[in-house]
């Protein structure tokens, strides 16, 4: 008979959009970090069409973003890629499910160009620490979020990473966040990482 870990926390319900161009990496290790420790996570994209993300692979969302409902969620997760992070910025139904995420204090995260919709969107204001891919932050024209030189920055509800190199690590830390240490190191161990 299987019992519950010690203070096992509840299952998460994570929102994943896929916008055209999402960096395949820190979409799909996300997903399958999130998944492997039972979390439900949830794809969504903008179109009924599947999507070629950055590296020209094909893939299929879970949902459309149009029919998601942002209070059945607990927590949304951006996957960065250049190109996916000028496509969610132009995005009016995006922008108001991460504007109701926010509001709500729901957990907000966003690796590598992603941060930058955040920025752009006002969720990231004036001095909040936050971190991204180096050479994305001139995406945002505007004067918001402080940059920090890390791989991980959390400040409140956001969390962010700075590239494909932290997916795992930055999934890993977000598992910990969702599920509690012993469901992290769980998963963490069944993944060989060096």
């Amino acid at each position: 008979m299987r019992t519950k870990a010690k203070n096992a926390k509840m299952p998460k319900s994570i929102l994943v959009p896929l916008f055209p161009g999402f960096e395949e990496m820190e979409a799909i290790i996300f997903i399958d970090v999130m998944r492997r420790g039972n979390q439900t996570v949830v794809s969504a994209a903008n179109t009924k069409e599947p999507i070629i993300a950055a590296r020209k692979t094909v893939h299929l969302a879970d949902a459309q973003l149009s029919e998601i409902n942002p209070h059945e969620f607990d927590s949304v997760y951006l996957p960065g890629g250049l190109l996916g992070t000028k496509n969610m910025m132009e995005d009016k139904t995006l922008q108001n499910l991460l504007e109701t995420f926010h509001s709500s204090q729901k957990p907000i995260a966003a690796i590598c160009a992603a941060p930058n919709v955040l920025r752009e969107f006002g969720i990231l204001q004036g001095d909040d620490p936050f971190t991204a891919f180096p050479n994305s932050t001139n995406l945002v024209q505007k004067t918001s979020g402080l940059y920090q030189n890390q791989r991980i920055v959390s400040h409140n509800n956001i969390h962010t990473s700075i590239g494909p190199g932290s997916a795992f690590e930055f999934s890993l830390y977000l598992l910990e966040l969702f599920a509690g240490k012993e469901v992290k190191e769980n998963v963490e161990e069944a993944l060989h990482l060096p």
